[in-house]
């Protein structure tokens, strides 16, 4: 516990609640930039006949530009505080759907989504790395809740925005969402600020680096680049499914069937859509916390091979509407708490202050991985099927989860020891 000047134990201050509060709902307005997207794609192509892939090229300029610029922003949010980086993030939120909504060519739909992607990476490293800050003694679950308002963010807002597009067009719900998501981010960015030495409790129960490690340091550590190599692997097959998952219940066609679950009847994909939002938002803080107490490299390898077998199965029964949602659903679930497990373990490994730069480094490898989901479409147009497909990205996932054991822990613990030796 910190210790103020009386020499009496402070308590953790109730304001880092608010901070992890605040940034939560900042993460929730961005969140149907990225996983409402595959609900616009096949009404933009109606209207244009653009093409899928040409379209969902969009989709990939929004992940390379969210991810790739965060350490560019981080570094301003380390130097100047979060509050002037998110404010600017709410911005560029509100351009990129307003742009949307009028984008009558490709290269403007284009040059919304990398406006978009700015904006989120903005948005998305600042209240990840304020949060790792905080919270040094939760920071799993801290960076998992935090994320989790991007994973299950947009899970209230699929049938609104699905109802809006029948009703009005994408182009009116585009626009007025962009407006009023941007708006919340804007007025909320006010109330951000990075904690002042005393403010925090140390933590308690893992191990964590007493040295702060420039971002510089960072990229010439062989751990950063075997943390970056799995966050690629695991990424790719759930960012597959994030854009693709509608135009794959159409080619099941199970689309449109009425699924009943938990006293619920819904479409399958609707219903697939709803149930992925909010357990891919459930699983960060779930698999965060578990990573508190059991250790990160042993979570990441029971999350890494259910989402290998999940990807496996979706492949196999999917075509079954009941099944299509239950195991889209699990896929999600092992494929989002990769978003609290690698900043949590990058911080630890790391240090403290240059913890959003450094976090921002390790988090474009998502954007790396979106560099494969193209070659998804090209791969399922070569077969004919999404076998192929699941059956690589499954094994992908099933490299990271040996990865985590077999290759991470060992290099951690040597990393430790020789730095205990040292001191």
């Amino acid at each position: 516990m910190p210790v103020d000047t009386s020499g009496r134990a402070a308590q953790p201050p109730a304001r880092r609640w608010l901070q992890l509060v605040v940034g939560i709902v900042c993460m929730v307005m961005i969140a149907n930039l990225q996983y409402g997207w595959t609900l616009f794609v096949n009404p933009i192509d109606q209207k244009y006949h653009w093409g899928r892939t040409a379209i969902q090229v969009a989709f990939s300029i929004f992940v390379l530009t969210e991810t790739w610029l965060v350490p560019v922003e981080a570094w301003f949010v380390d130097r100047f505080g979060p509050k002037i980086v998110v404010l600017i993030g709410g911005i560029l939120v509100a351009l990129s759907w307003a742009l949307n909504s009028t984008a009558a060519t490709l290269p403007v739909l284009w040059i919304a989504a990398a406006i978009g992607g700015i904006g989120a990476g903005a948005v998305y490293g600042t209240c990840v790395g304020n949060a790792l800050k905080w919270f040094p003694d939760h920071r799993g679950l801290a960076a998992g809740l935090t994320a989790a308002g991007f994973g299950a963010g947009s899970a209230l807002t699929v049938i609104p925005i699905q109802n809006m597009i029948q009703a009005s067009g994408y182009e009116a719900t585009f626009l007025w969402f962009g407006l009023g998501q941007g708006l919340v981010v804007f007025l909320l960015s006010w109330m951000l600020r990075a904690p002042r030495p005393g403010e925090v409790p140390p933590s308690t129960r893992l191990y964590q680096s007493t040295r702060d490690y420039t971002p510089v340091e960072v990229v010439q550590s062989p751990i950063f680049w075997v943390m970056y190599l799995m966050f690629v692997l695991v990424a790719a097959g759930g960012l597959m499914a994030t854009a693709q998952l509608a135009l794959i219940a159409g080619d099941f066609q199970v689309a449109k069937v009425p699924v009943t679950l938990l006293g619920l009847t819904l479409p399958a994909l609707t219903f697939a859509l709803s149930i992925d939002r909010v357990l891919n938002g459930l699983t960060r803080p779930f698999f965060g916390w578990v990573s508190d107490h059991i250790g990160r490299e042993n979570t990441m390898f029971i999350a890494f091979a259910l989402e290998a077998i999940g990807i496996w199965a979706l492949s196999a029964l999917g075509h079954d509407p009941v099944l299509f949602v239950v195991l889209s659903g699990l896929v999600f679930f092992a494929w989002g708490e990769i978003y609290s497990l690698f900043p949590s373990t990058c911080t630890d490994l790391y240090g403290v202050k240059y913890a959003t730069t450094n976090a921002g480094l390790l988090y474009t490898a998502k954007g790396t991985a979106s560099l494969l989901v193209p070659l998804g479409n090209v791969l399922m147009a070569q077969t004919g099927n999404w076998r192929a497909v699941f059956i690589v990205a499954a094994l992908m996932n099933a490299a990271a989860a040996l990865m985590a054991l077999g290759v991470l822990k060992p290099m951690r613990t040597a990393r430790r020891q020789a730095m205990a030796a040292a001191e």
